[in-house]
């Protein structure tokens, strides 16, 4: 049944078509979604409060003798994580061995040329670990640094919350991500401006958020 559905913190297209029943592509081209779609223009970011349209689901009938065994191939699952790995200066972070826990489901990798990981999650996962290995030199033993990753939670660029997320999420800024401005947020904004070589106002203008959205990815 066709229903207007109000978009929760940690959604995204992939985990609200995936839980209805459809491909993401679907809902997010859907005429009924077209100023949802001019608004945010990511799929993957979002606002609580938005509002996705779900259309009536067609049923779909295929033929097939009866008493025989028949294969149907799902398409559209799972998703795919993809992250950049950046150290202090920004540099990526090139062959880094990382464990990485989604579900439960733990896996082992290694970060590319580029200091990129790729790897799949179901469209509904809502939180992550990355575990991050240093090996052990001389005395120092094996060191590892946790992350927990909120899956679906990032809010777009031009909502406060959207924009903390991204500059704590290049250690930037150290705080709660929530839509107040304050000193904390105005601090972290100036960093990024110094460091990108932009002016140093504290606010995020138009050239601020360009450039933050263009080094973190999106």
């Amino acid at each position: 049944m066709a229903e207007d559905y109000t978009v929760q913190q940690g959604d995204c297209m992939s985990s609200i078509a995936y839980e209805k029943g459809f491909f993401w592509q679907t809902l997010w081209k859907h005429p009924s979604n077209a100023a949802l779609r001019t608004q945010r223009k990511n799929p993957n970011v979002l606002l609580p409060g938005d509002i996705v349209h779900i259309p009536d689901l067609t049923v779909r009938y295929e033929p097939g003798a009866t008493e025989t065994r028949h294969k149907f191939k799902r398409k559209g699952v799972p998703e795919k994580l993809r992250m950049k790995l950046l150290d202090a200066n920004h540099k990526p972070r090139t062959n880094v061995a990382y464990i990485i826990v989604i579900d439960g489901d733990a896996r082992r990798g290694t970060t590319d040329g580029n200091g990129e990981l790729t790897e799949s999650i179901p469209p509904n996962a809502k939180m992550a670990k990355l575990i991050l290995e240093t090996p052990a030199s001389g005395k120092s033993p094996v060191r590892r640094k946790v992350t927990k990753l909120r899956l679906g939670g990032l809010a777009p660029i031009s909502d406060v919350s959207g924009l903390k997320a991204r500059l704590a999420n290049l250690g930037i800024y150290k705080g709660p991500i929530d839509g107040n401005l304050d000193d904390a947020t105005t601090r972290a904004i100036t960093a990024f401006q110094k460091k990108k070589g932009l002016p140093a106002t504290g606010v995020a203008d138009d050239a601020t958020k360009a450039q933050l959205q263009q080094v973190h990815g999106h």
